[in-house]
């Protein structure tokens, strides 16, 4: 009977050793394909990253902030960010009663007034303009003399039409 006993321990602890050993091998298992699935998509947003990151540097070719030959220009002026300051200085030109005086048009819903700008090396800028409703863009000639004063130009314009 003692024997009995034992043999049965013996046959339900291999019975469960068994159980377990399958059971971690499908875990194991489990486990390799879920790391084998995040290592592809860690694979894939280190490929988005990247384009990202070329996208930026393509975006950024044309900025007077990553353009050293023309940021030479102003070397001994010895302004901390000359893109920013050329930028507040062609946004002060808004603060006029009415229409900013470089947008050649009338504004048909409010003011035309600048809003974004973009600083593309010594001498141009390009900008986008509104009023609201209407919108379209400027390249504008700028020269940032010694006194710090700042003569903006514009060279072309255009108005976008809505349909």
């Amino acid at each position: 009977m003692r024997s009995r006993i034992f043999l049965y321990l013996f046959v339900f602890a291999a019975l469960i050793a068994l159980y377990l050993a399958i059971s971690s091998s499908r875990m194991v298992k489990s486990g390799d394909l879920q790391l084998k699935n995040m290592e592809q998509k860690i694979d894939r947003l280190n490929d988005s990253l990247q384009d990202a990151r070329l996208a930026v540097l393509d975006m950024q070719y044309f900025s007077l902030d990553n353009n050293d030959d023309a940021l030479v220009y102003y070397d001994h002026l010895r302004l901390e960010d000359p893109s920013r300051y050329i930028a507040d200085k062609l946004l002060e030109t808004n603060e006029k009663k009415g229409d900013n005086p470089l947008i050649p048009y009338e504004g048909m819903e409010n003011s035309f007034k600048i809003n974004k700008i973009k600083i593309l090396n010594h001498k141009w800028i390009i900008a986008d303009f509104s009023d609201g409703k209407y919108w379209g863009e400027l390249l504008i000639n700028y020269d940032l003399k010694d006194d710090l004063s700042v003569e903006f130009t514009m060279t072309d314009h255009l108005l976008y039409t809505r349909n």
